[in-house]
């Protein structure tokens, strides 16, 4: 049987910030610092933001086995008419939502419960808003048992939706680490449960666009959906021993713990795009007479691009755009594809480096070869 219990309003009553809590925040801090640090170092931050919100559009979508491979999510971004499988059209929805949330909060410096419905409309195409209806339950995956009943009225839904807004924004109301504040929002918004459906994935947008609220963060590139991927069990498991026992230490140095490990992987993965940027503008400039920094950034803001990307990045013909495309394809740094009758073209480079754990790939050495997978995705949901 669930154990039931009345979410309270933050903050909570106890003291979280034990010293092993502390602790792990202070290293975390020290990793998202460097992090930070590292991303101003590509010159075009918005290529940051293309690439990882794809990457963690994938892996977030994932978490609620909406499952889809990266080739049908990069087609689907390249072409958006493109008809591909259900999953990757979801996944490509949590992408713009990401986007949409990290431009309301960079023009607004807030997030708000407003933005917070922005983001879960794009998520699920709708605007069902918050609940109204009472009937909701968290259940085991594999039993069915019911595990958690989150509240069921649609006033109790607002008044702790209200309370989430303040304890987000004004930070007097609280005096604790912003990380350790960023691990209590997620607690609080998983177990409002506030929509019928997209709570872990909003859940997930919400991590990062706090972290650039609070410039801990300049853009949204950290993103821990893979973590509890990889950690599913006990990311659940965390969440009901602080229903079940009040176990808020546990929960906050897990949250700590992805922090850190997430922001050290993303730090691999941002230095393997420099480095690649660096290697393609090298090799591009010695090698061909129409190199150009617009080309480079044509090339590196999404892993696809197409004809006529680069004629409007480079204001260049068709005709001279294929040109490009195709010398840059015949010399390896590109893949040329088709889809229907028009061709696309895969930076050999940043696939890899999305689609592989982190490789570093040094100025000297050689593009990796793509080898876009294209087997059908699959929905569990």
């Amino acid at each position: 049987m669930a154990v039931m219990f009345k979410l309270q309003p933050l903050p909570p009553k106890k003291d979280i910030e034990t010293k092993a809590v502390l602790r792990q925040a202070a290293v975390a801090h020290r990793k998202l610092a460097e992090l930070k640090g590292i991303s101003v170092n590509i010159p075009n931050q918005g290529i940051l933001i293309n690439s990882l919100s794809l990457q963690e559009a994938k892996d977030s979508s994932a978490v609620e086995n909406i499952i889809t491979t990266h080739d049908e999510l990069f087609k689907k971004a390249t072409f958006p008419k493109y008809a591909g499988n259900a999953a990757a059209k979801e996944v490509q929805n949590y992408a713009t939502a990401l986007r949409t949330g990290y431009t309301l909060v960079a023009k607004d410096g807030i997030l708000s419960g407003r933005h917070i419905q922005d983001i879960q409309e794009q998520l699920e195409a709708n605007q069902a808003g918050y609940r109204r209806q009472a009937g909701t339950n968290l259940k085991n995956e594999a039993t069915g048992e019911v595990v958690y009943t989150p509240p069921q009225s649609h006033k109790e839904i607002l008044d702790l939706m209200d309370n989430l807004e303040k304890f987000i924004n004004e930070d007097d109301l609280y005096d604790a680490d912003l990380l350790v504040k960023m691990a209590l929002v997620h607690y609080q918004f998983e177990s409002i449960h506030p929509f019928y459906n997209g709570n872990g994935r909003t859940g997930r947008i919400i991590n990062v666009l706090y972290l650039v609220l609070k410039n801990l963060l300049d853009i949204p590139v950290l993103y821990l959906s893979r973590h509890i991927i990889e950690t599913k069990a006990e990311y659940y498991q965390r969440l009901q021993d602080v229903r079940d026992h009040d176990a808020w230490e546990a929960w906050v140095l897990y949250m700590l713990a992805g922090v850190e490990k997430t922001s050290q992987h993303t730090i691999q993965l941002v230095q393997g795009i420099r480095d690649a940027m660096q290697f393609y503008k090298v090799e591009i400039r010695k090698g061909y007479k129409f190199y150009s920094q617009d080309l480079i950034n044509n090339l590196f803001s999404h892993p696809y691009t197409k004809i006529g990307y680069v004629m409007r990045d480079l204001k260049v013909t068709r005709l001279t755009a294929a040109k490009y495309l195709d010398e840059l394809a015949e010399a390896k740094f590109l893949s040329k594809q088709k889809i229907g009758r028009s061709n696309y073209y895969i930076n050999n480079a940043l696939y890899g480096l999305l689609t592989e754990p982190p490789n570093l790939q040094g100025a000297t050495e050689s593009p990796p070869a793509a080898e876009p997978v294209t087997q059908e995705g699959r929905i569990e949901e």
